[in-house]
């Protein structure tokens, strides 16, 4: 009975990190209608910092929490550590944010553009929530509550956009300039993550905790728990905050770049532009990044059990493959659609094609965490920043923004061999073995031939290529490109019928093998 709980409970998290994540991707594009290429390029030069908060806040921290709260369940020091964690966390916040708020205008001369400086610090009192969400949320987890967590990830999320969105749009509409819509936005996440506070609390209060005992951690087991703390509860969201620490090297580095470069006030529209490629990175990784999230706390239950890492490793290079292969297809249509306009294509073009090493690496990333390894993903993904950082140096200056398109390429590929080596020392046989790849390419290059197929043609057929054209093309294609892949991998028997059945509509994708078997 434990065991099922357990498991609702992790699928109702992993539920409500899907959710939030395809929120998070999907609310830029609307932001991007509101503000333009300009009010994008000003959001998301401070974002980065607020992915940070909520990557701590709401994977790392609470996950290391509830390990602490598990393993002392029944113990008389559960709310000293709960109190300690409480302590650590308000001083790691006040830190964060004293370097946000008092740093600002450096952080802002660093990026190349003063007018940041009230972004940065409006978005500096996130940090000073930390301790508040994180406990609670690690409180509830460690005694296998997880639905809390899950309402206030998902409350958190519709609040800040809903906020974000109309705040935006309303400042605008007054006259207001695009920073301003940007410090809005800003507020707008302030007040999505007071709302995820405002529901943890009334949760709390009708658990009635208390954590006043007087009873207080031994000196051995303080520096137990702060050792804990301060490496787990970074190491354990990783994989949740490599895309965000790639968009803070771009934030520190690409718009001084550009403006060296010759580029002038264009750098601001030309990196706005560039943009665009997150949401499209995002979205292309989502599916994998939530398997991978899944598949750790199954890893550490089940040591010996690996057949889930083969799986895993299959699965992100079938998803990876198939939404670089079939977004590069309908990229012209989805960039019109999404965005307005086709510009940055070459750019968008690169960017998409990542897609398949960030799903890998994420991945990756998760399966080595879910083995017990914490200091290889650190290095990972200290590797991957400092790489991005020197290429955005060699390649900016010559290719401008097509140059930073190549960098994230690059660093997400050597991230991607680097978490494969690790992995794949632990494995008795390959990750990815010849005959799935070249199986998974045929059928990838048969989607591409028809998705193609399908654009050429409806482009014969209409005189008229606007914006709504180019929605329905793209839509489309993605249902037609979809379809074919799905189909093919199926067919070509990339997954056993035992992993299908555990996929969603597992049932029909076995009726399609069996039909085929027989």
């Amino acid at each position: 009975m434990e065991r099922k709980d357990w498991l609702q409970g992790a699928f109702i998290l992993t539920l409500a990190a899907l959710f939030t994540k395809v929120l998070s991707a999907f609310y830029r594009i609307p932001y991007q209608n509101i503000a333009g290429d300009m009010g994008f390029y000003i959001y998301q030069q401070v974002y980065p910092f607020y992915g940070i908060f909520l990557a701590l806040s709401t994977y790392g921290y609470p996950v290391a929490i509830s390990k602490l709260i598990a393993e002392n369940k029944q113990s008389v020091y559960e709310a000293a550590i709960v109190r300690f964690s409480f302590y650590f966390l308000s001083f790691i916040g006040m830190v964060m944010f004293s370097i946000l708020y008092f740093g600002a205008s450096f952080l802002a001369t660093i990026m190349g553009d003063a007018q940041l400086v009230a972004l940065i610090r409006a978005i500096s009192f996130a940090f000073l929530l930390l301790p508040f969400t994180s406990v609670c949320r690690g409180y509830f987890q460690g005694r296998g509550e997880m639905v809390p967590t899950a309402v206030s990830q998902v409350v958190e999320q519709l609040i800040r956009v809903g906020a974000i969105l109309f705040l935006s749009f309303l400042l605008l509409h007054y006259g207001f300039t695009v920073y301003d819509a940007g410090a809005g936005a800003m507020f707008g996440s302030l007040i999505g993550s007071f709302a995820a506070l405002v529901v943890l609390a009334a949760y709390m209060l009708r658990k009635q905790m208390n954590i006043r005992a007087s009873i207080r951690l031994p000196k051995q087991e303080k520096r137990k728990v702060f050792l804990f703390l301060a490496i787990h509860g970074v190491t354990i969201c990783l994989a949740n905050m490599v895309l965000v620490l790639m968009q803070l090297v771009d934030s520190l580095t690409l718009l001084p770049l550009l403006q060296q470069a010759g580029l002038g006030e264009f750098a601001k529209t030309a990196k706005g532009i560039y943009d665009r490629g997150q949401p499209f990175i995002q979205l292309g990784t989502v599916a994998a990044t939530s398997f991978s999230l899944a598949l750790v706390p199954m890893l550490s239950q089940r040591q010996t059990h690996r057949e889930g890492v083969y799986t895993a490793a299959r699965l992100a290079f079938v998803i990876g493959l198939g939404a670089v292969v079939g977004l590069v297809c309908i990229l012209k249509q989805a960039n019109t659609m999404l965005f307005k306009d086709h510009a940055g294509a070459m750019e968008l073009t690169i960017l998409a094609t990542s897609i398949l090493f960030t799903s890998l690496t994420l991945t990756f990333i998760a399966i080595l965490q879910g083995l017990g390894d914490v200091f290889r993903p650190l290095f990972i993904v200290c590797i991957g920043m400092m790489l991005k950082w020197v290429f955005n140096i060699w390649f900016v200056p010559s290719w401008h923004t097509v140059g930073a398109a190549i960098a994230t390429c690059a660093a997400y590929a050597i991230m991607f061999i680097i978490a494969l080596f690790y992995v794949q020392k632990r494995m008795e046989r390959p990750l990815l073995s010849i005959i799935t790849v070249m199986k998974t390419m045929q059928a990838a290059v048969v989607m591409a031939m028809i998705v193609i197929g399908y654009v050429m043609l409806t482009n014969e057929l209409s005189v008229h290529h606007g914006r709504l054209f180019s929605s329905l093309q793209a839509i489309g294609g993605v249902f037609i490109g979809a379809f074919v892949y799905i189909i093919m991998i199926v067919k070509k028997g990339i997954f056993t019928e035992k992993e299908l059945f555990a996929l969603p509509f597992g049932r029909y994708f076995t009726h399609i093998k069996q039909r085929k078997a027989g």
